[in-house]
């Protein structure tokens, strides 16, 4: 695509968004690449996206947006624009690596316009999706409907950790390049935790199903605590 819009990527899109009036669906966001800069666009705003107000929740990519695989500059468009798109932190950061994997990895430039584009309507199905899986990712410590009861989610600064309550056992979840990484863990009285269990699987995998085996192994081998 043919831009002189080296100062104000806007300009660059004012055709795109003609010519993109055609689909039924109301545009909420259009990406293309500018000058090999990636450039993402809310179209309602008339706004430029950028991963400034993303990067208080997570630093994947500081340096801008990527998209069409699983990696930083995905995960950090992903989280910048369910933020922008829902204005809730909460929603963001449990349903943003999802999103990621799910949307962001799919998007292609191309048509006419050599661009791709989200609708409202894209987004809110793909959060439906989410929602009615019931993802396993974090909730302030809250007990999760997808949990057993005597679990609980937080959030620590590089890594989920999913704590159970009775005993001292917890399931690590940690995101690398290429692959998750789950560990069952048992601290007690050391001064190191003791791996009970682990496993390793795709990144483009979605890790709740594993992580609620290993919560299932910890309870199998110490019965939770019956409440009083």
């Amino acid at each position: 695509m043919e831009t002189n819009s080296t100062t104000d990527p806007r300009a660059a899109v004012q055709d795109t968004n003609e010519r993109c009036q055609a689909n039924p669906d109301r545009i909420e966001y259009v990406g293309m690449r500018v000058d090999g800069t990636s450039v993402v666009l809310n179209l309602t705003e008339h706004e430029r996206l950028t991963p400034d107000r993303s990067l208080d929740l997570v630093r994947h990519s500081p340096a801008g947006f990527d998209w069409g695989y699983t990696g930083s500059g995905p995960a950090q468009l992903a989280c910048a624009l369910l933020l922008d798109y829902t204005d809730d932190e909460g929603v963001t950061q449990q349903h943003y690596i999802q999103f990621r994997n799910k949307v962001i990895s799919q998007l292609v430039c191309d048509g006419p316009a050599d661009c791709w584009h989200l609708t409202g309507d894209d987004i809110e199905t793909a959060l439906a999706e989410f929602e009615a899986h019931h993802a396993l990712t974090p909730d302030g410590g809250k007990p999760s409907p997808s949990l057993p009861a005597n679990w609980s989610a937080v959030s620590r600064a590089d890594q989920t950790v999913f704590q159970r309550r009775d005993i001292d056992h917890y399931v690590v979840l940690g995101e690398g390049n290429e692959e998750w990484l789950l560990i069952l863990c048992a601290q007690g009285d050391r001064a190191y935790p003791a791996p009970l269990d682990h496993r390793t699987l795709s990144v483009e995998t979605d890790p709740a199903p594993v992580l609620q085996e290993l919560v299932a192994e910890s309870n199998d081998l110490v019965e939770p605590e019956e409440d009083p």
